[in-house]
């Protein structure tokens, strides 16, 4: 198998969601690892132990750039295989179209799966010229699960609309893990930073690409933020070639970190890859 880094061994990439970084992954990370496979936890910018300032970040391009690094970093011959999560589902469609020939599989889970992520194309500069109202109602239509769920912060004195965005403290365990342990929700709630506001919506166009590699979507069937129905809605306008299914919140990797183990087995094992 091309993939292998060894016997029977697969290079796993997994990126966090907004607000979170490769920290939320660690029980995975012991598990794949502990069946032989090679694993990377990518911190996007501004996320997890990444020092950079939300304030700071105007572009999708520029919040995904750890990951696009480590893909551009990759041996010619080396492919992985992709694992997003909640909004990281953006950044691995994105990559997989810029990266085609060094993805196995992508995987998504309870993942925003768009065949073409869209955004709001302006530049910083164009920014200063667009009001808090438009900006807001872009960034609900790009929002998993209830806007009412999420906090705007306007980081940035005398800019006319918000630069971050993260659930509401008072929400995070009701909505991100309520199946969770309480210790996990609890170390959460401590490491969640806000997600910068145009790391959701400027993001380039891939519509004249071929999405080349296989799709594997975990839906999560009791999530509190991206409801079941939700995600079956979003499913049924880009049908994966598999549908695996868990009864777990919308962080599996804390309240079922066994079962989601072996889905992402199921999922590699299931497509000839």
């Amino acid at each position: 198998m091309a993939s292998e880094c060894g016997s029977g061994q697969l290079h796993f990439v997994l990126v966090h969601g907004a607000g979170h970084g490769a920290w939320c992954w660690y029980k995975i990370r012991l598990l794949l690892e502990g069946a032989g496979h090679k694993v990377t936890c990518i911190d996007l910018k501004c996320s997890g132990i990444d020092p950079t300032d939300y304030n700071t970040v105007f572009t999708f391009a520029e919040y995904n750039e750890p990951l696009t690094t480590f893909m551009s970093s990759l041996a010619t011959n080396e492919k992985v295989v992709l694992v997003g999560h909640s909004a990281g589902g953006r950044n691995v469609t994105n990559t997989v179209y810029k990266f085609p020939d060094k993805v196995h599989m992508a995987i998504y889970v309870a993942a925003m799966m768009v065949k073409f992520p869209f955004g709001l194309s302006r530049t910083a500069e164009d920014s200063k010229e667009v009001d808090n109202v438009s900006i807001i109602s872009k960034i609900e239509q790009v929002l998993l699960g209830d806007k009412l769920a999420y906090e705007f912060i306007n980081g940035i004195k005398g800019l006319p609309f918000p630069t971050g965005i993260i659930v509401k403290p008072e929400l995070q365990r009701k909505v991100l893990y309520n199946l969770s342990p309480i210790e996990d929700a609890t170390l959460a709630s401590m490491l969640l930073r806000p997600t910068p506001v145009w790391a959701l919506l400027n993001l380039e166009s891939e519509k004249h690409a071929e999405f080349s590699v296989p799709r594997v979507y975990i839906k999560t069937c009791n999530d509190e933020l991206f409801n079941p129905v939700s995600q079956d809605g979003m499913l049924l306008l880009w049908e994966p070639n598999k549908l695996l299914t868990i009864e777990s919140d919308h962080s599996p990797f804390f309240s079922k970190p066994d079962v989601l183990f072996q889905l992402l087995t199921e999922a590699v094992a299931s497509i000839t890859i």
